[in-house]
């Protein structure tokens, strides 16, 4: 069978509508099956230069030539001029994702989306935190788990996208073991590992010396560590809690599976610092695969010909990988 993987570009005025194009120059065994306004995708493919035919999807998940998308057609109100977002095209992103993430449950497909633009968003009077809360709550409104990957580092996250003042708050016993016990079970489920050592970071400096700094690991990361211990017994090894200052040296990341970061900013720097361009979002908890580049929409270089797609593959390659075999290596 070909996979089907379905492709969600983006914010138009940015980067996502070449890196699909781009991505496009090769031919896959998978259905490559973009969701999108396909004359954004002629107009874009033509101003740089790039040949692309676009195909109906007819729900048949059928190899992709080069230089060719299956497409299911969305229409964007309003034109764009490169690196110019227009609010009037919000509703018009989230159609998007709503009809891709509704084939993918349809299909058991797996769904790979682009970058957007938060603000722009925000602007049409659309709340909006990101695609992860979006797409899960769509879902049915599971919590789900963001985590990133750059070859075997992977990253989780107890909060996801929120002001710093309020992770704090954010961070309770019952979330952070919703968050543990997610991140178990997908990394031996979906990642294959057998026994996952998973390192948890503190929330304050020195994990609170003591509760010298902030006694939110005293109060709730500890806790919820004892917890979530006894229920994995010898499935799972959890470390912790850990200085976020120390958690990424090569000793410590050589003794662990995933690192399970308090914050967006507290795990992601590191990561991004170790792949990026290569790196990979992954969304777990969900009933489908989503997977995303590790990058911003790049308003500043869209229309000049130049943005990388290595992540774009990386992350269509991981959707691939887990449609497929339901699973990755170790390693």
């Amino acid at each position: 069978m070909n996979p089907l993987i379905l492709h969600t570009p983006g914010e138009p005025a940015g980067i996502g509508p070449e890196l699909l194009i781009k991505l496009a120059a090769q031919p896959s065994a998978a259905c490559r099956v973009a969701v999108a306004d396909g004359a954004l995708l002629e107009r874009t493919a033509k101003h740089l230069g790039l040949s692309l035919t676009l195909r109906r999807f007819d729900g048949v998940a059928q190899a992709t030539p080069a230089n060719t998308l299956w497409h299911l057609p969305q229409t964007m109100p309003q034109p764009v001029t490169f690196g110019l977002p227009s609010p009037d095209n919000a509703a018009y992103l989230l159609a998007c994702l709503r009809c891709a993430a509704d084939q993918a449950r349809v299909s058991q497909a797996a769904m790979v989306t682009g970058p957007l633009n938060k603000a722009v968003i925000n602007q049409a009077g659309i709340a909006f935190t990101g695609h992860t809360e979006f797409i899960a709550a769509h879902c049915g409104g599971m919590t789900p788990v963001m985590m990133l990957t750059a070859g075997t580092l992977r990253v989780a996250l107890a909060t996801t996208h929120m002001p710093l003042r309020a992770v704090a708050d954010a961070i309770t016993p019952e979330s952070l073991a919703h968050v543990m016990q997610v991140l178990e079970h997908e990394l031996r489920e979906r990642f294959g590992i057998h026994k996952p050592r998973i390192q948890v970071c503190g929330l304050n400096p020195h994990a609170g010396e003591g509760g010298h700094l902030g006694d939110e690991e005293q109060r709730v990361i500890e806790p919820a560590l004892t917890q979530q211990r006894a229920r994995s017994g010898e499935a799972a090894q959890w470390l912790g809690p850990v200085p976020a200052d120390t958690a990424f040296t090569r000793e410590r990341l050589a003794q662990c599976d995933a690192v399970l970061a308090m914050y967006h900013d507290q795990g992601l720097p590191t990561l991004k610092h170790a792949g990026f361009g290569q790196a990979v979002n992954v969304t777990l908890g969900l009933p489908i695969i989503r997977t995303s580049v590790d990058h911003g929409t790049a308003l500043d270089i869209a229309g000049k010909g130049t943005a990388d797609v290595g992540s774009l593959r990386a992350a269509e390659n991981m959707a691939i990988t887990l449609a497929t075999q339901g699973k990755l290596t170790h390693g």
